[in-house]
C-alpha cells in the first residue's frame, strides 16, 4: 500500500530557520511543499521519510534563503495492482460504489467489478447483491425480498482488490476555443483514483465473510 520513492529537487531554507539544524529544516519544508501532494506516475506523498543527500547551501542573488540541492525518499500511498485493502463505503449511485481509506477518497468500484447478480436499490442508496439468485435484470432483482438482499452500505468497512489505477493531469487556464467557438471544459477529474473489484470470494464487505472463518475457540479446544 506505501512505498518508499526517491526524488531529488532544490530547497529554500528562509532566513528565518537559519538557526534550526539543516537537516531538520529541510525535512520541514520538503513536508510543506509535497505532504498531501499527487506526483504524476508515482502516487500519493504522505510524508518525508529520510534525507538521502543533501548539498552544501547556497544563496541566490536577490532572496536571501539557502538554497539546497537534494535527495531523499518520500512515503507514497500507491497500492499496487491485485493488492487487497480494506476501506470504508463513503457513497453510491447508478454507475458503482465510491469507497475511502481516510486520507484518499478517489477510490471506485464500477459496476463491472460487482457481485453478481447486483442491483442498485434508489431508495437505499446502496447497492445489494442477491446470492443464488436466478434473476439477471436489475427490475428482476428490485422485486426480490428485501430479506434476501445482501446490502452494501455507506460506512460499512469492505475488502477490495485494486484492478488499476489512473493518473489524470488537468490542464489549468481558460476554456479553450475551436475555430471561434468555446470549447465546453470537461468535469475536474482526480489527478489519482483507482478502480477495485469485489466480485470475488472473500472480497466485499467483512461481515459477509466472517461466518466463513474457522473458530479461532473452536480449534484451540480441539
Amino acid at each position: 500500500m506505501f512505498v518508499l520513492s526517491i526524488i531529488k529537487d532544490t530547497i529554500a531554507i528562509l532566513p528565518a530557520n537559519f538557526g534550526v539544524p539543516p537537516a531538520q529544516a529541510l525535512i520541514a519544508e520538503i513536508n510543506k511543499k509535497y505532504a498531501n501532494r499527487v506526483l504524476h506516475d508515482v502516487g500519493l506523498c504522505i510524508c518525508a521519510f529520510d534525507l538521502v543527500e543533501a548539498g552544501e547551501g547556497k544563496v541566490r542573488y536577490g532572496d536571501g534563503c539557502l538554497w539546497y540541492k537534494v535527495r531523499f525518499r518520500m512515503v507514497v500511498f500507491r497500492p499496487f495492482a491485485s493488492e487487497v485493502i480494506l476501506a470504508k463505503v463513503k457513497s453510491s449511485d447508478e454507475d458503482g460504489i465510491r469507497l475511502s481509506v481516510g486520507f484518499f477518497d478517489d477510490i471506485y468500484v464500477p459496476l463491472a467489478y460487482l457481485p453478481q447478480p447486483s442491483a442498485f436499490d434508489p431508495n437505499e442508496r446502496a447497492h445489494f447483491w442477491l446470492p443464488d439468485s436466478e434473476a439477471t435484470t436489475p427490475h428482476e432483482l428490485l422485486e426480490s425480498a428485501t430479506a434476501d438482499r445482501m446490502y452494501i452500505d455507506q460506512g460499512e468497512v469492505v475488502r477490495v482488490r485494486i484492478e488499476a489505477d489512473e493518473f489524470y493531469d488537468d490542464e489549468p487556464g481558460p476554456p479553450k476555443a475551436s475555430e471561434g467557438v468555446a470549447v465546453k471544459r470537461e468535469a475536474r477529474r482526480a489527478p489519482y483514483s483507482m478502480i477495485c473489484s469485489i466480485a470475488e470470494q472473500g472480497l466485499g464487505p467483512v461481515p459477509w465473510w466472517k461466518s466463513a472463518q474457522p473458530d479461532g475457540d473452536a480449534m484451540d479446544e480441539a
